[in-house]
């Protein structure tokens, strides 16, 4: 015995979580968009038309950009998740938050 245990076959549940969210109805494919104020706005206009999230839509956005981030980690990018981090500073800007 190696004392390794087999890898588990990878779930992607945090995939299914960007495409199926039950709080936000994103556009497609909204995170690999090269425009941080483009992607700003869209999440915005997502957030605000939502019926079905639990937070403002300042939080709601900002943490659906936030997950998404955390959990692409290290298959993600640096050119993207720069575009990613500044979208943040936009989201923020449009809410008047800093």
């Amino acid at each position: 015995m190696t004392g390794k245990r087999p890898r588990r076959a990878t779930s992607r549940w945090s995939q299914r979580v960007t495409l199926t969210s039950n709080a936000l109805d994103l556009n497609h494919d909204v995170f690999t968009w090269r425009d941080p104020k483009r992607i700003a706005r869209s999440l915005k206009r997502s957030a605000e038309r939502s019926t079905r999230r639990k937070a403002g839509p300042f939080q709601s956005a900002m943490s659906m950009l936030n997950f998404y981030i955390n959990r692409a980690g290290r298959g993600l990018p640096a050119v993207q998740k720069k575009v990613l981090e500044r979208a943040k500073t936009e989201l923020r800007r449009l809410y008047k938050k800093a």
